[in-house]
């Protein structure tokens, strides 16, 4: 059965509708089947080397299944990103250029109870009808009622307060679909990872895309190099952050326009 919130086919005025009255939307077959196989074999030596960190750190027990910072030079990020999905979307609901805020995954087991799970929204500070920030789910594994759908309670995006767990269950739909889809939704839209019960698992990459103006989670630029940088087609350059840097000394600050740490047309 189709999903009610599938319009694969949309318009950008259909977009518009969609996510002003539930907040989400549901592309599906966004990605062939064999990268997105690639996409999640890699999460397996990912989630082990961000497990260690996390356990060394003292924070595994809210952790579990969940990677984040996965934008690396020889993983596959950067071929994900290469591709611009949901674009057009993307750059409509943000008014113009915008960057990667993060990309990270969820590996949602039986048993575990990582912070996820929690009823939440995305960004910190609700922004109202000024939209500073989209999420995007990239589906690896069909998502079903089972294993952990994702509950979205439509509409909520327009609520600044939390709502109360008995009316979220209640009232919350699931997103049921499959593998290969992209979910996007509100940054203000109040979510939650479903359980899993199943003994397989159920996995996605999570991704947040802001206005250039706003503080990545983590300096892409930075942690992959400004030299590196210089190789990338101009499309990378602006998603991963490379035209929204700020300078650390005024030797990159006084430069020409077309030098500069911060370019124009990042709002």
């Amino acid at each position: 059965m189709k999903n009610k919130f599938n319009y694969s086919e949309a318009d950008l005025a259909t977009f518009d509708t969609i996510m002003a009255d539930c907040g989400w939307i549901v592309y599906e077959d966004a990605l062939d089947v064999d990268f997105v196989d690639e996409i999640a074999n890699s999460l397996v030596n990912a989630y082990d080397e961000r497990r260690k960190i996390q356990v060394k750190n003292g924070i595994a027990a809210v952790m579990n299944g969940t990677l984040h910072h996965l934008v690396e030079k020889d993983a596959f990020a950067l071929k994900f990103l290469d591709q611009k999905y949901c674009d057009s979307q993307i750059r409509h609901f943000l008014d113009g250029n915008y960057i990667l805020n993060s990309l990270g995954a969820v590996i949602n087991l039986k048993g575990d109870n990582p912070y996820v799970q929690n009823i939440h929204r995305d960004i910190r500070s609700y922004t109202g009808n000024f939209k500073l920030m989209i999420q995007m789910m990239v589906i690896l594994d069909d998502f079903t009622l089972e294993n952990g759908a994702t509950h979205f309670l439509s509409g909520s995006h327009h609520s600044k307060e939390k709502p109360e767990a008995d009316f979220f269950y209640k009232n919350s739909d699931r997103a049921v679909v499959k593998k290969g889809s992209i979910i996007l939704f509100d940054s203000n839209l109040w979510h939650a990872s479903g359980k899993n019960h199943t003994n397989g698992q159920r996995r996605t990459l999570t991704m947040a895309f802001t206005r250039p103006f706003f503080k990545q989670q983590l300096d892409y630029p930075r942690a992959l190099g400004y030299t590196f940088g210089e190789g990338l087609n101009e499309s990378l350059r602006q998603v991963l952050g490379y035209n929204a840097r700020t300078p650390e000394n005024l030797d990159e600050y006084y430069q020409p326009v077309e030098k500069r740490m911060y370019q124009p047309g990042q709002g």
